[in-house]
């Protein structure tokens, strides 16, 4: 199975599964090796979205719609993790999305093998030394979402590409 059957099997397992209730829409839905991040969309608290609510009320009713979510759905999102780890064989994540911001209430950290030549480790040691980062680890971390953030468009075009492919490959000759 291509990882674009898989990612739209697990985007269909999931919609399915999900309470309606849950979220705005279906979920997003993303799918690495290791790891499935299911992210919902809340609804904006009506106590945020007041147009006489300051910022930083309107943050705070955010944040505690998102925390009374995690709480009162945490039995029936391990539950729903674990039968997707055991029908799809990769650890699940959950996030969500409200009023405009993100968080992911569980994700995995993976550690990744490298190669660095010199002058590349000196980058990472002078984000360590400049105490942007504590160890290389986590600036090499730092690097990937900062190339991440700022090449998104380029990335998706790539995405979307390896999506193609992977259809061609499907549709070609059985071995």
């Amino acid at each position: 199975m291509s990882t674009s059957e898989a990612a739209e099997q697990l985007r269909g397992w999931f919609a399915g599964r999900l309470p309606d209730d849950w979220f705005e829409g279906p979920p997003e839905v993303v799918l690495d090796r290791e790891e499935v991040s299911v992210i919902g969309r809340l609804p904006e608290p009506p106590a945020a979205a007041a147009p006489e609510v300051s910022e930083a009320e309107r943050a705070g009713a955010i944040a505690g719609h998102v925390q009374r979510f995690r709480e009162e759905t945490r039995d029936r999102r391990m539950s729903i993790a674990r039968e997707a780890e055991r029908r799809f064989g990769h650890k699940v994540s959950w996030g969500v999305e409200c009023g405009g911001e993100r968080e992911m209430f569980t994700t995995l950290s993976v550690p990744v093998m490298t190669r660095l030549r010199q002058p590349e480790r000196r980058v990472l040691d002078t984000l360590v030394e400049a105490g942007v980062a504590r160890s290389r680890s986590d600036a090499l971390a730092w690097c990937v979402r900062l190339v991440g953030k700022n090449t998104d468009e380029w990335l998706s075009e790539l995405r979307s590409a390896l999506q193609h492919v992977e259809r061609a490959r499907a549709a070609g000759p059985k071995a």
